[in-house]
């Protein structure tokens, strides 16, 4: 069976270069014996991307650190990029990486789901990167967490931007009632999806195209239809993949992160992204476009 499949690659990449105050991962600095673990199950699964020639595979790493400090990342998306099979490369990032290791890419192939951090940046130097991958035609995204402290620099953000550049605001939700109305009125004036991610949806026992056409993988190669379902249903490198790709209602009373619910059958929300669904640039917004 030839599959056609997206998978989210999470290794064992823990560390950021960035320390927000807010976010729930990256509160760990590696040894070197955890980093040369993380890049040899890397390696191992680009390997085995590279030997499924006969299957059309994307890939989207979502790491629970900064993947492209460490130059394993960037070196496993410049050689995915280049096989024929491979016809997407996406990555989540605070882009504060040198972008020069680019150029030796498919660019083509390749999305940038890219996060500015006040107080970890500044705007003008994020925006420089933004620049640079819009000079490269690299398709990307930008966003950031919706925090009431951050709404100014939000605006001067989307201000600062081409109109058919995306900007998506992350709804903060570790706190019930965050948001008043002039809260959100601003924010859905910055990226009016945001009533989208401002929600958990409901998804138990309903369809969802993880387990069939997505799955996410970790440097083991276990398998799993979700990061948000822990039970596993395979691993890559038995031989047996096609066996455990089957529908599968979500188990999960509700969805509330993007990378999750955008593959919510009843949302329908591949038609509004379509092959920007892994870098979480709606249609119509292409490379070229950008900046």
């Amino acid at each position: 069976m030839r599959l056609n499949l997206s998978i989210l690659y999470r290794g064992t990449l823990s560390s950021c270069n960035y320390e927000c105050p807010y976010c729930p991962f990256a509160k760990h600095w590696e040894s070197p014996q955890e980093l040369l673990k993380d890049r040899r199950g890397l390696e191992r699964f680009v390997d085995w991307v590279s030997r499924r020639d006969g299957d059309r595979i994307s890939v989207f790493f979502t790491p629970w650190g900064e993947a492209l400090v460490r130059r394993w990342y960037r070196d496993a998306i410049v050689q995915l990029s280049h096989l024929p099979h491979v016809p997407k490369v996406a990555v989540q990032t605070n882009l504060s990486c040198q972008l020069a290791w680019l150029e030796q890419a498919d660019v083509d192939k390749i999305g940038l789901w890219c996060t500015y951090h006040p107080g970890e940046t500044t705007l003008e130097s994020f925006l420089r990167q933004c620049q640079r991958l819009a000079s490269l035609g690299v398709a990307h995204s930008v966003g950031c967490v919706g925090l009431r402290e951050h709404l100014v620099e939000i605006q001067r953000l989307r201000d600062a931007l081409s109109p058919s550049t995306y900007l998506w605001v992350n709804a903060y939700k570790s706190s019930p009632d965050y948001y008043d109305e002039p809260l959100l009125t601003s924010l859905e004036a910055v990226d009016p999806l945001f009533p989208i991610n401002n929600q958990r949806h409901a998804s138990q026992s309903r369809a969802c195209r993880t387990g069939v056409s997505v799955v996410t993988v970790d440097s083991d190669g276990d398998v799993r239809r979700c990061h948000f379902v822990k039970d596993k249903i395979g691993n890559l490198y038995d031989e047996r993949l096609e066996s455990v790709l089957y529908e599968r209602p979500c188990p999960n009373e509700t969805c509330g992160c993007h990378i999750g619910y955008v593959h919510l059958e009843h949302l329908k929300l591949d038609g509004l992204f379509e092959s920007g669904v892994l870098e979480r640039i709606p249609k119509g917004l292409a490379a070229s476009e950008q900046m």
